[in-house]
């Protein structure tokens, strides 16, 4: 049963007999990790243990007594595999599609996060994920500690942003800071997000 399923989805798959498996015949969904040993990242199993052992039963549609199907999968257990690989592959620092903090908004000092705090909610509101860093730290401290995160965008804004609307780009990779409009920043990493570039 589990071959057809494999077969008519037009799965690449190898078969390998007489390999151990708990409660039946299973499915391992294999990937390759940053080393390149191959990982199990989930498994589907057929049951044939419990239905039995627990003496399972359901009515179908004929009123007859059947024993069901049991199938196990490690769909929690599989979140957090792709995660342990994900992390592995990049080394932390997630393209911008993936980050868990895709923007960090660095003001220059305290008179600036009124305007920090409305780029945040403006970059919100597109669905994008942002922090204000509202701590009175001095400037190359803020991107130091963005930059140790693997954040992938900062904007540091000041004076001249506000004045302007704009922002100064920052990148992780560290480079030129770049200003920009604000809405021209917002396009270009909702292309990027969108295109998972």
């Amino acid at each position: 049963m589990l071959r057809k399923v494999l077969v008519d989805r037009q799965a690449h798959f190898e078969e390998a007999p007489a390999e151990a498996a708990f409660y039946g015949p299973k499915i391992d969904v294999q990937m390759k990790n940053v080393n390149g040993k191959e990982d199990t990242a989930f498994t589907v199993q057929y049951d044939f243990v419990m239905p039995k052992r627990f003496d399972l039963k359901y009515i179908d549609e004929n009123g007859q007594e059947q024993q069901p199907i049991v199938i196990h999968r490690s769909s929690i257990g599989a979140i957090e595999r792709s995660m342990a690989f994900l992390i592995e592959h990049y080394a932390g620092a997630f393209p911008v599609w993936l980050a868990p903090v895709q923007v960090k908004i660095l003001p220059i000092a305290d008179r600036h996060l009124e305007y920090a705090r409305k780029v945040a909610a403006d970059m919100k509101a597109e669905g994008m994920r942002v922090e204000v860093d509202e701590r009175s730290e001095r400037l190359p401290a803020k991107i130091r500690d963005a930059q140790m995160e693997k954040v992938p965008y900062m904007l540091v804004v000041g004076d001249k942003e506000i004045e302007n609307n704009q922002v100064a780009v920052r990148s992780r990779l560290g480079g030129q800071q770049e200003v920009m409009e604000l809405k021209a920043f917002q396009d270009k990493v909702l292309s990027e997000i969108k295109s998972k570039s």
